[in-house]
């Protein structure tokens, strides 16, 4: 029975990414950026300033900042899809596969740029705190709340459940070989500490994940350039292994470039999530002056993920030669094995501990995309609470489940949620465009820019921009 489940789950994979996904990834993703005038790149240097923006105080309270809202979607993104999924993605595909998620990234960042502006503008006020998301968009852009409550439903399942299997199947899987510790024992930890988060609402998700996100991301990049540095007579050569397994000759004739394509994009939308429908959530978290500022920050999200984590992972297996003999290894047990033999015994328990930090946040991130899509369904305490009790089972079932089937079954989720809100951005992104325009008028005048609903005529039902 399990193994039928699994060829189910891997033909969906297959038909969704090789026929759908590719076309509008890509498709959409150089419409947007070609529509914005490549400003995820050109404005790059403004992005990472809006990072350090104070929130200003209302009621006496201070509401989630840019910041904040940043390393929610951050803590998100960094997770295990860093570190075992481009393991995976290298050794299924070839080295070619770093190539096309950076391609995934860069014009990804497009994608994310308009998703989070939507995620802004219609976002809602919950006492001193904001939630928003695909599903509050769907609901007052396009006037059709069936879908946003269809959206709703696949997010919660998606991420809540599905995605925080994946997160704890990789912290037991690193747990177990680097300390020898129980798959099961590790589960009932990681509920604890987990029900500990997300009990303590919002606030407390951001201020954890604002904790976490930074230390870890520099930690791991920072051994990933030790380790380049020791080899850097190889940079050359990887670089080189990397372009050329990208379209190469050989890939070509050997039929394999549509499997490097494929590898690498699936993995490149499971980390960076751009055009996905996840981020907005968290974006829209963020008490901003202009819906357009929490669009630049989370593309900028987009590049540190990719750009900067994965190709720690990346450039760390491809420069210590493990590919060579990958014989009864998975996903984080590669990158371990490569870090191991770069830095010595200690490299395992290193990236165990870094698995933890990077698939914990995520867990804690995943958790509030569900709770946000949780209270557009429904404000009932009541559901909010049988939802937590849910997602905390789900992150014991994927400490001690089947590795191939929880990846897959995530893939395929990943991928309708994808479609979906693919289709609604393309929809409403004449609304982005001219939120952006406003944005960048305000912007070459010299002001900070402060966003008024009656100045974009195309809005139509707006909650809180109404207000200010």
């Amino acid at each position: 029975m399990l193994q039928i489940m699994e060829n189910i789950v891997s033909l969906l994979n297959n038909w969704l990414y090789s026929y759908i996904l590719i076309v509008l990834l890509i498709g959409l993703g150089l419409y947007f950026t070609f529509k914005s005038k490549f400003v995820q790149f050109t404005l790059l240097g403004h992005s990472i300033k809006l990072l350090t923006e104070e929130t200003e105080i209302r009621d006496g309270k201070k509401g989630i900042s840019s910041f904040q809202a940043f390393c929610i979607s951050a803590a998100s993104r960094i997770g295990t899809g860093n570190i075992a999924g481009v393991a995976i993605a290298i050794a299924t595909g070839g080295p070619g596969a770093v190539f096309w998620m950076w391609i995934i990234a860069l014009i990804g960042a497009g994608s994310s740029l308009v998703e989070s502006t939507l995620g802004q503008i219609y976002k809602v006020k919950d006492g001193d705190t904001f939630r928003g998301g695909p599903a509050y968009y769907i609901e007052q852009g396009l006037n059709k709340r069936w879908l946003g409550v269809i959206f709703s439903v696949l997010i919660t399942i998606t991420f809540g459940f599905v995605f925080n299997t994946v997160q704890s199947n990789t912290i037991a899987g690193a747990f177990s070989e680097a300390f020898g510790i129980k798959e099961f024992t590790t589960g009932i930890i990681l509920v604890i500490i987990t029900g500990y988060i997300i009990f303590g609402g919002v606030k407390r998700i951001a201020s954890v994940s604002a904790t976490i996100v930074p230390i870890m991301a520099t930690l791991y990049i920072g051994v990933a350039v030790f380790i380049m540095i020791k080899n850097i007579t190889l940079v050359p050569h990887m670089f080189k292994l990397i372009f050329e397994n990208a379209f190469g000759i050989t890939q070509v004739a050997g039929g394999t470039l549509g499997i490097t394509i494929m590898n690498g994009v699936r993995r490149g939308l499971f980390s960076n999530e751009a055009g996905m429908g996840s981020v907005p959530n968290a974006a829209a978290t963020a008490d901003t002056s202009h819906p357009v500022k929490q669009g630049f920050i989370q593309s900028l999200g987009v590049f540190v993920d990719t750009i900067l984590v994965c190709s720690a992972t990346a450039f760390t297996i491809l420069l210590s030669g493990v590919l060579e003999n990958t014989s009864g290894l998975k996903g984080v047990q590669i990158t371990q094995a490569a870090v191991a033999s770069q830095v010595g015994s200690w490299g395992s328990t290193f990236i165990a501990i870094c698995v933890f930090l990077f698939a914990y946040s995520s867990i804690i991130g995943n958790y509030y995309y569900g709770e946000t899509n949780i209270e557009f369904l429904d404000t009932n305490p009541l559901f909010l609470m049988g939802y937590r009790i849910l997602a905390l089972v789900m992150v014991f079932f994927g400490s001690i489940g089947s590795f191939s089937l929880v990846w897959d079954t995530a893939d395929v989720f990943m991928g309708v949620l994808a479609v979906i809100n693919l289709l609604v951005i393309a929809k409403l992104s004449p609304i982005t465009f001219a939120v952006l325009k406003d944005y960048i008028e305000q912007l070459k005048e010299g002001k900070n820019p402060i966003f008024k609903s009656k100045d974009i005529p195309l809005l139509g039902k707006v909650n809180w921009w109404n207000e200010e």
